[in-house]
């Protein structure tokens, strides 16, 4: 079985980045649907042609900006979580590189709710968001066997705790954007992630502990 992350890695030139970091930013802050292909020659100080030379299109531009992104946060996650042992550890590891900052988490998600709207009209955006889906519920399920192997989580189908792994987050963030102090609760956020996820998971017979706090409060 390959790996499904493999799927949104791509060598690309450094060209090519920059004009996709340039049109991540403008994703976050216009949306994807009041973004032209003017804007982000202008945000990136290329010529409009430079852009269709690369990408032929916007549809091809914001596909391939997702992808990147959506590449980086898979990245991200697995780097936090691996070598780390403790069950409860790895959640919390899980869930600091997720909730990595206020700024960032409001730009991703902004340009993810865009791809989810894209993904119910368009099947080439739908594939993006179906890898990026398999990605993170392979994640989040194999933090639950984890656990449920170490005996400090319920017993439960991984599959369908992964699933609520997901809801409990990405809950969390959209309730979180429409906060009108967004940077100010960004933490607080994060912490009630963090007791709801081990509350969710934890074993009904294993010795309860307090909550650690995050490393990014502290």
């Amino acid at each position: 079985m390959g790996d499904p992350a493999a799927d949104l890695r791509e060598d690309l030139p450094a060209k090519q980045v920059h004009l996709i970091r340039a049109t991540y930013r403008l994703m976050g802050e216009k949306g994807t649907h009041g973004l032209t292909l003017q804007d982000v020659a202008d945000a990136a100080g290329v010529s409009k042609a430079v852009i269709v030379y690369y990408f032929k299109s916007k549809e091809n531009l914001v596909l391939a900006t997702m992808r990147w992104v959506l590449g980086q946060v898979a990245d991200r996650i697995r780097s936090a979580i691996d070598g780390v042992d403790d069950p409860e550890a790895k959640v919390t590891a899980m869930v600091n590189a997720i909730f990595v900052d206020a700024r960032r988490n409001r730009n991703f998600y902004l340009a993810y709710v865009n791809l989810v709207d894209h993904s119910a009209r368009l099947d080439r955006f739908n594939e993006l968001s179906g890898t990026f889906r398999t990605i993170v519920h392979g994640t989040y399920a194999e933090v639950v066997t984890a656990g449920v192997e170490a005996g400090a989580f319920a017993d439960r189908d991984p599959r369908e705790a992964a699933m609520v792994v997901r809801a409990i987050i990405d809950g969390l963030f959209l309730q979180w954007l429409e906060e009108p102090d967004w940077e100010r609760t960004h933490a607080a956020y994060r912490e009630v992630c963090i007791r709801a996820l081990l509350s969710y998971l934890r074993s009904p017979t294993a010795s309860p502990r307090a909550p650690r706090p995050s490393s990014a409060s502290r």
